[in-house]
């Protein structure tokens, strides 16, 4: 059976192990996406400890913290894998995820320097008329950093810890679906809109076109994905 290769670096011994192993792990699942076809979803224990030159039981220890946060799942007598969410699921974790990022782009029109708001322009400067879908693959990780920005410059570290777990599936669903029929350049106008919004601190039309550009994506979803079924 394939399993999945994460991204993990080795572990240096201390009094904080189980913590590391614990955190390099779940920035190596947070990295991965989890809805790209023919992922592999299982963890091999063996793997990770050597990976992370560690022996396995703080790499269990990590893996049931894990679990508890749903990242994982631990079949008895099978094995690790990593949670892919149902349709349901992910219609209902982009709704929350809607009403969290909205608040923090209308933090971000309140507590942002202006440094900081014209780094969102920056993202996307490099995509010119019609090259959006020729780079698709670059455009998807700028829109990634998009939203990962909006959320760290609220300046709300409680808002960031809640979305956290959240951002692993609808990182990976944007991801996913990018490419979809017009999507990209429709995303890319309402990253232009958003950020205007931002830069005039207009916060009531922020939140509303952050909100507005999330629900649109649970939408996509509903219509047309199907191998979350």
């Amino acid at each position: 059976m394939v399993t999945a290769r994460l991204n993990v670096q080795p572990i240096e011994t201390n009094f904080s192990l189980k913590d590391k192993i614990y955190d390099s792990l779940k920035q190596a699942i947070t990295s991965m996406n989890i809805y790209a076809e023919n992922v592999d979803l299982r963890l091999d224990e063996r793997q990770l400890s050597e990976k992370l030159a560690t022996s396995r039981t703080p790499i269990r220890e990590a893996l049931a913290r894990l679990e508890q946060e749903g990242l994982v799942e631990i079949v008895p007598r099978k094995g690790v894998y990593i949670v892919r969410k149902t349709k349901s699921d992910i219609l209902e974790m982009i709704t929350v995820w809607a009403a969290l990022e909205s608040m923090a782009a209308r933090l971000v029109t309140l507590n942002a320097t202006d440094a900081e708001i014209t780094s969102l322009r920056k993202l996307f400067t490099t995509f010119e008329d019609g090259e959006v879908k020729a780079r698709i693959d670059e455009y998807s990780v700028a829109n990634i950093k998009f939203h990962q920005a909006i959320i760290e410059m609220s300046r709300c570290r409680l808002l960031k810890d809640v979305t956290d777990n959240l951002f692993i599936h609808v990182r990976s669903i944007r991801a996913r679906t990018i490419a979809d029929n017009d999507r990209a350049n429709r995303s890319i106008i309402d990253h232009m809109n958003i950020i205007e919004a931002i830069e005039r601190h207009d916060t009531e039309l922020a939140e509303r076109l952050v909100r507005e550009h999330a629900l649109n994506l649970a939408a996509h979803v509903e219509r047309n994905v199907t191998y979350l079924d």
